[in-house]
């Protein structure tokens, strides 16, 4: 799927080769924490925390008995940039999805999280979701313009903002 005139970006849904450049995509330009849930030990990309990183991925997306979402590899000109995901979600009588995204350093600020927004959109409306739901915390500025710019509606409740977009 391509998107901005300068560079091509491309959606590849994740599987054991796109999950080890997501693995060196992660080490190269981000911090553990901003990209999978905290693991004891030493600050930084420790072999424990690539091995949970690893595992993290293949239980919520690879492995058919505990898969819960679906996961795709960003890519940007070829180049592995980070992880978009949708996670069906049931909110009362109506499918929800929460989405999910996060970029290296390198490929933010550059309009990649627009167009990943909207292919994240387009999936949930085809997959049948009558709501697309989102987390982010109140000093992400970015993510809290890209939710808004979708037509989301916002809600803060301390640090924490949830967004909500009627499909």
């Amino acid at each position: 799927m391509t998107g901005l005139s300068d560079f091509e970006i491309v959606l590849t849904p994740l599987d054991e080769p796109s999950l080890a450049r997501l693995l060196e995509a992660a080490v190269a330009d981000a911090d553990p924490h901003e990209v999978m849930p905290p693991v004891d030990g030493p600050p930084g990309w420790t072999p424990e925390r690539r091995e949970a990183f690893l595992a993290f991925h293949r239980r919520r997306s690879l492995d058919p008995d505990t898969a819960i979402e679906t996961t795709w590899l960003i890519e940007v000109d070829g180049r592995a940039a980070g992880a978009a995901r949708l996670q069906p979600v049931h909110g009362g009588s109506a499918v929800e999805v929460e989405a999910g995204v996060w970029l290296g350093r390198s490929a933010r600020g550059r309009g990649i999280g627009k167009r990943v927004a909207e292919v994240l959109l387009e999936a949930a409306r085809d997959g049948g979701a009558a709501r697309f739901i989102a987390s982010t915390t109140v000093d992400n500025a970015a993510a809290r313009r890209l939710l808004s710019g979708t037509g989301a509606d916002l809600d803060v409740r301390g640090e924490e903002v949830d967004a909500r977009l009627e499909l």
